[in-house]
């Protein structure tokens, strides 16, 4: 986010009225209290953001559009409330946890003394541990570790249609747009005896090797910078991308978030170039943006016959995560309807 035109020195003194009209009006507050309290007034200026009445919208897409707005509305305005770091990224403030090692992992060595968003903060925090803990996934009996800004395997449901499908070749696979390695590693586990896995993201990049050297696949498992395709053609190409054609808000959410279905659009045209005579290429996609009304099914359908490919299977799975059954989310009716799909491709 851009830095704040204005600024206020605030502390334990600031109640969560005057923060948050202060916050919605554009004015970021530079803490100089107890940390402790600032998580408490940030929580308490959470409150207020998620208090403002919903406006009713005709139809999912309006309604899917009116809730990327709020959320974004209420994102600037948390986002305000700032914390001094110092050159090591220690917090020099009473009851601050350490973040030393948590910053380094996002940001990198420190260079000056700094300042950020406390709600980034906690983000970072929760990052970490992430990466320190790792998510299980019963595919590969083992643990993904995510990093700082790749986004975490933890809805399951496309990883074990990638474990489920019948395999065309175990000779050689790509696996387009890694991310964390995932659906490469599952893909190694289960007997391909060798994978291109590609990103362009830096940090998936690294994240993807480090989580392979630690499940002991980098024998197998070759991970490359590319947008897209690596050269030469496979028996089996895989791609998960995003599902959602929508503008990403935060870097994070570009694995959400496909503006004008870019990545999705690019993977069926490059397929056929890229598959090997009998192959075929797999396309794990949620079916949400067609509930929200940003995509039809006859759109899709028309993408892969532009490109010259066939349907010649399908695997769906019905979402497991706590969204899909919550009545109070803005968009549980296409939630709750969602299925995710692996569509097998093949060329004509």
């Amino acid at each position: 986010m851009a830095p704040p035109t204005r600024v206020v020195i605030a502390d334990d003194r600031m109640t969560a009225d005057t923060a948050y009209r202060l916050a919605c009006d554009g004015t970021a507050l530079l803490w100089r209290g107890d940390f402790q309290n600032a998580r408490q007034l940030l929580q308490s200026m959470a409150r207020r953001a998620d208090r403002k009445p919903l406006k009713t919208s005709a139809t999912p897409a309006e309604a899917f559009h009116l809730h990327r707005m709020t959320q974004a509305q209420r994102a600037r305005a948390l986002g305000l409330l700032l914390l001094p770091l110092e050159e090591d990224y220690g917090i020099p403030l009473r009851r601050a946890p350490d973040v030393r090692q948590a910053c380094a992992e996002a940001y990198g060595l420190g260079e000056a003394p700094s300042v950020v968003s406390l709600r980034e903060l906690l983000g970072l925090i929760g990052a970490h541990e992430w990466r320190k803990k790792g998510v299980e996934i019963p595919a590969l009996g083992d643990r993904i570790h995510p990093h700082y800004g790749v986004f975490s395997p933890v809805r399951g449901e496309y990883v074990g249609l990638v474990a489920e499908a019948p395999l065309p070749s175990r000779a050689l696979a790509f696996d387009i747009g890694t991310g964390t390695g995932v659906l490469a590693a599952v893909l190694a586990r289960r007997g391909v005896a060798h994978v291109v896995a590609t990103d362009q993201d830096p940090r998936a990049l690294a994240c993807a090797r480090e989580n392979l050297a630690r499940l002991g696949l980098t024998e197998q498992v070759e991970v490359v910078q590319a947008d897209l395709f690596p050269e030469g053609r496979a028996p089996l190409v895989v791609c998960n991308p995003p599902w959602v054609p929508a503008r990403a808000n935060a870097p994070i959410e570009h694995a959400v978030y496909d503006p004008e279905s870019r990545m999705l659009r690019g993977f069926i045209s490059g397929l056929a170039e890229h598959l090997e005579p009998g192959g075929e290429g797999w396309l794990v996609l949620s079916d949400l943006a067609e509930h929200l009304g940003l995509r039809t099914r006859a759109e899709l359908l028309a993408l892969f016959d532009g490109a010259g490919l066939k349907v010649v299977g399908r695997l769906d799975a019905r979402p497991t995560h706590p969204r899909a059954s919550d009545a109070a989310d803005p968009l549980h009716a296409a939630r709750a309807a969602e299925v995710t799909s692996l569509w097998r491709l093949a060329v004509r």
